[in-house]
């Protein structure tokens, strides 16, 4: 693939490379983590591992181009080494707890827990912004990692053991949406341990990025707050899933292999605004999510949301025309804007 950091370069005789994409959510995030279903699509952004294993027990970790600055470190069975770079301990953290508990799952997958390895992280997708960025990092790793051990499994099994990492990191906050869908690509719908592909027409997907990401652990357990607080709070959540449930029999009636009609788009689109006014009402937005949709609004798109835990990162519209891109670009507090094309290809392993 044109994105593997390996291509035309020299790799390392060992070295096996794994790619994975990140993801938007049509509908249903937040609600997912309490069994309400949530449909999750990938998108061609995607993060690359290369994994080559070392004979000390010791692994070292280069990661580039998630959002941060760089940084390389090396440690034996714990990452309580944190690099120091110039961007929110919090993140940083939380990127190095999601490749310890990959390493983890790789090396019990594989029976080889002294194994070590040399991992180098590259990746488009904005740390913490939504799109799935430490989901696509723990598939990938988890992927590459027992292929290198020459101990590969199947993607029911990456998925499984990726979502374990996430569920250690988030303490227990985490769903399956996210890593089920980096795994097996395409649009995924997911409830409570039902995970499963469904087909969807090639949706005209626009994100827009304010350059920040929110704080997934205290905005998940915001909402668990409210939720067992007030009764409408809860009442709130089930609603989401309902309108998952109705965007999903829209879907299936859909022609899967043409360009969706607009009547289609319409309705996806009025689901996703119901959907972002029950998010905000959660308090998972902000001001710079709200005037990103509301641009997006404004600019014709069919409806536009935010995607992920909220607080800060992307939102999502659907427009196939250039409209909606152009008008986030020209919005206030919007670093980038770009369309995304649905990835139909989960995790691969990458050929140089």
């Amino acid at each position: 693939m044109d994105n593997n950091p390996y291509y035309g370069a020299e790799r390392p005789a060992r070295m096996t490379v794994s790619s994975a994409p990140g993801k938007v959510y049509l509908f249903g995030e937040h609600a997912v983590v309490y069994g309400e279903p949530a449909i999750p699509c990938a998108i061609e952004r995607r993060a690359t591992v290369g994994v080559e294993p070392r004979e000390d027990g010791h692994v070292r970790v280069e990661a580039n181009d998630l959002t941060l600055d760089g940084f390389a470190v090396e440690y034996r069975g714990s990452t309580s080494e944190r690099p120091d770079v110039d961007v929110s301990s919090e993140l940083v953290d939380a990127a190095m707890g999601y490749i310890d508990a990959a390493v983890t799952q790789a090396r019990a997958a594989a029976d080889a827990p002294k194994s070590g390895f040399d991992i180098s992280i590259q990746s488009d997708i904005p740390l913490g912004a939504g799109l799935g960025s430490s989901a696509a990092v723990v598939v990938a790793i988890i992927d590459a990692a027992t292929r290198a051990l020459d101990s590969p499994i199947d993607k029911r099994e990456v998925a499984d053991r990726a979502y374990h990492a996430e569920f250690e990191v988030q303490e227990g906050q985490a769903s399956r949406a996210d890593t089920f869908c980096s795994t097996m690509g395409g649009a995924v719908r997911v409830e409570g341990e039902d995970c499963r592909t469904i087909e969807t027409p090639r949706l005209p997907i626009v994100v827009g990025f304010d350059g920040g990401a929110g704080d997934t652990g205290a905005l998940v357990s915001g909402v668990r707050s409210l939720k067992s607080e007030y009764g409408f709070a809860a009442d709130t959540v089930e609603s989401i899933g309902d309108i998952v449930r109705h965007g999903e029999t829209l879907l299936a009636d859909a022609d899967p292999t043409g360009a969706p009609p607009t009547e289609l788009l319409a309705e996806l689109g009025e689901l996703m605004n119901f959907n972002h006014g029950l998010l905000s009402a959660l308090g998972v937005s902000s001001r710079s999510l709200d005037t990103m949709v509301w641009a997006a609004r404004e600019a014709e798109a069919h409806g536009a949301k935010l995607t992920g835990a909220g607080g800060g990162g992307c939102i999502v519209a659907l427009d196939p025309t250039p409209e909606t891109r152009t008008a986030l670009r020209f919005t206030p507090g919007c670093e980038d804007a770009f369309r995304a094309e649905l990835s139909m290809e989960g995790v691969c392993v990458e050929e140089p």
